[in-house]
């Protein structure tokens, strides 16, 4: 059995190791220590009131003060103070459309070419027009927001002909820090959420995670298998796509079944220099 030192030791150093990176993020863009400690003094209320109650009772305050470790007091204002604002809302909803809409773009026949590929597509008109391909993938959007977003962050380039032509498989917000930071809160959530999954059931019903790594690779070779997993990812990605869309309510009314579940799955790419980069001998 492990012992509750050996534990927090553990974690701690997880932890740590953990937060290098965040901590990183958050220097760099002016996130004092002061606003983390506030935040996390928040998230540990919220996570302590929804998720650690005892069955058959009412989750009080006193009991989350234990929890945690926060006075009582602290307690009963980080709940009076909290306010479901919606914060980055905006950008995420952003994020959505805009993947939707290439998403059905890569996988949808209808807007293919003679080739299987993504057509080019006139702005509006009948048949397959790119308003609509948002219509059919974004719901009730107007076309030329999400026209303009995929503009600005280069996923799609206007022909000379007026035409939209596709030019990246997939939606990265290349123009803004905030959907670059929502996204980071979105991603590493659910990751982290898959690795708490299987610490608690992971013998089980374990979730999928994996990875593959070498940490005496040159450079050479290193951007060679930065090109070859951005390939094979991106098929990987597609197929899994257009799997889920068969099964997901909102795009096929036809399925039938209980529940509403959100399921997904997540590919990244990591590299870290460990040493100066020297001459082959």
């Amino acid at each position: 059995m492990t012992k509750p030192k050996q534990l927090s030791s553990v974690l701690a150093a997880a932890l740590r190791r953990l937060l290098g990176p965040l901590v990183r993020v958050l220097l760099r863009n002016g996130f004092s220590y002061k606003a983390f400690s506030d935040v996390a003094r928040a998230v540990f209320v919220e996570v302590g009131m929804r998720d650690f109650g005892i069955p058959g009772k009412k989750q009080t305050v006193s009991r989350v003060a234990v929890l945690t470790g926060l006075s009582r007091k602290e307690v009963q204002r980080i709940l009076a103070a909290r306010a479901r604002t919606g914060e980055g809302g905006e950008q995420r909803e952003r994020y959505n459309r805009a993947a939707r809409v290439i998403a059905g773009w890569v996988r949808d026949r209808e807007f293919a070419d003679n080739q299987g590929e993504p057509a080019a597509l006139a702005a509006e008109g009948p048949g397959a027009s790119f308003a609509a391909l948002v219509r059919r993938h974004s719901g009730d959007v107007p076309s030329r927001a999400v026209l303009d977003e995929l503009l600005r962050v280069g996923a799609v380039q206007r022909q000379e002909d007026g035409r939209i032509r596709l030019r990246e498989r997939a939606y990265v917000p290349s123009g803004s820090e905030l959907d670059k930071l929502d996204i980071l809160g979105a991603d590493a959530a659910d990751l982290i959420a898959t690795i708490d999954h299987n610490l608690r059931a992971g013998a089980s019903d374990p979730r999928f995670q994996r990875k593959v790594m070498y940490d005496n690779v040159p450079r050479q070779s290193a951007a060679a298998f930065r090109a070859l997993s951005a390939e094979r990812a991106q098929q990987l990605i597609e197929a899994m796509d257009q799997w889920l869309s068969q099964h997901d309510r909102d795009r096929n009314p036809a399925v039938h079944g209980a529940g509403r579940v959100r399921v997904g799955l997540g590919i990244y790419y990591f590299e870290e220099t460990l040493q100066q980069d020297s001459e082959d001998k």
